[in-house]
């Protein structure tokens, strides 16, 4: 979805559930996905997780003052709009307070005196991302390290005695017997000390004959993967690494980061995410992916494919705004690879290539114009078990 003229605001709404669906308008409204909301977020000095943002538009609570500012700032509100929707939050949620016994659910999906999503922090921090949500100890009162009772308090209340209190006497243990050779408080004998070096020095040589086979053993592999190159394999449903042609690198991200951006990489390392293919109507596929932090995901070119060399990302799957299908082309003959087209993109005549150095490890992968030789555009999907 393209911006509107206004972004949308939160007057008229009437509950929880109402002031959270225009969140999502607003969402909507600016046209970012999760990863580019929390990328946003970042450079602003902010902390939005997308997990903490999928979880409060789940809701139907309002979300704490400071998840709310961060998230409105990075959907482009301007600050007066920010200040009206933390206005309007602060009155539904003490409504919510006043109408609601103690120690009760409140209006704001918050029992009595905190947070339990376990979403703390400003905006909401957390290591995980799309689905999982940060979790928080240590709250005054909890019983966890750094409250104020609970086990902690109890076991140093055991420890010091209570006042009045004889302090427990602990049993004396005997004093082992001494070694042969030695007497107790002595060092080793010579004998025990040569043998231990003895064993030390067997260790060192069964290292490194171990690191010996390991190299040889390697070197075999990598001639054996000469003479023999990878097979082109040809799409299909399921589990795939997708290799370049060319190169022999596979596609991937870098993990920890936060746009999406697909690279070509090692295949031994292209784990993150994993991928799939996914045929739908027609001769049209989806790329699906699997990230270890993030969760499903689809491949896709973000705003329509509209920029000339829109780059190749990882996002969440059904955002309108991307293009997420495409056709995977036989090209030569014989065939010696498969072109990725973007279906529907905005700049017609592309192909997914590799941007920059086709051979180099962390090269981008984005649209641009389809090629009569195909360097760097074409591809095999080789079986994934």
């Amino acid at each position: 979805m393209t911006r509107g003229k206004s972004a949308p605001d939160a007057r008229g709404a009437r509950s929880p559930a109402e002031f959270i669906a225009r969140l999502q308008a607003l969402k909507d409204w600016s046209g970012l996905t999760y990863r580019q909301l929390s990328a946003r977020a970042e450079a602003r000095g902010d902390v939005l997780p997308r997990s903490t943002v999928a979880n409060m538009l789940a809701r139907t609570t309002v979300p704490r003052a400071e998840l709310l500012a961060t998230f409105v700032r990075a959907c482009g509100a301007t600050p007066e709009a920010a200040a009206e929707w933390e206005a309007i939050r602060e009155d539904m949620a003490r409504r919510a307070r006043t109408e609601s016994p103690p120690g009760t659910e409140t209006g704001t999906g918050y029992p009595e005196g905190g947070d339990t999503t376990g979403e703390g922090g400003s905006g909401g921090t957390g290591a995980g991302e799309r689905t999982k949500a940060p979790r928080e100890s240590g709250e005054p009162g909890s019983g966890e390290p750094g409250g104020s009772g609970g086990p902690a308090k109890a076991r140093a209340t055991r420890e010091a005695g209570e006042p009045g209190e004889q302090p427990p006497v602990w049993p004396v243990l005997p004093e082992p017997a001494p070694e042969p050779g030695g007497t107790p408080g002595r060092p080793p004998t010579p004998r025990r000390t040569r043998l231990r070096r003895g064993l030390v020095v067997a260790v060192a040589v069964a290292t490194l004959v171990t690191a010996t086979v390991s190299i040889v053993v390697l070197l075999r592999e990598g001639d054996r993967a000469h003479r023999n190159p990878p097979v082109l394999t040809a799409p299909a449903d399921g589990p795939v690494r997708i290799r370049v042609i060319g190169s022999d690198l596979c596609l991937g991200e870098r993990r920890g980061g936060r746009t999406g951006q697909i690279y070509q990489k090692s295949c031994a390392g292209a784990v993150v995410p994993l991928y799939s293919l996914k045929r739908l109507d027609g001769a049209k596929w989806r790329i699906v992916s699997d990230h270890p932090d993030y969760g499903p995901g689809c491949s896709g070119l973000p705003s329509g494919g509209r920029p000339a060399e829109a780059a190749l990302e990882d996002s969440e799957c059904g955002d309108l705004t991307r293009v997420e299908r495409f056709t995977l082309e036989p090209y030569g003959t014989p065939v010696t690879g498969y072109r990725v087209r973007p279906v529907d993109s905005a700049t017609p005549g592309t192909c997914v290539s590799v941007l920059g150095d086709p051979k180099a490890e962390w090269s981008r992968l984005a649209q641009s114009p389809c090629r009569e030789d195909a360097r760097g555009q074409l591809f095999s999907f080789d079986r994934r078990t």
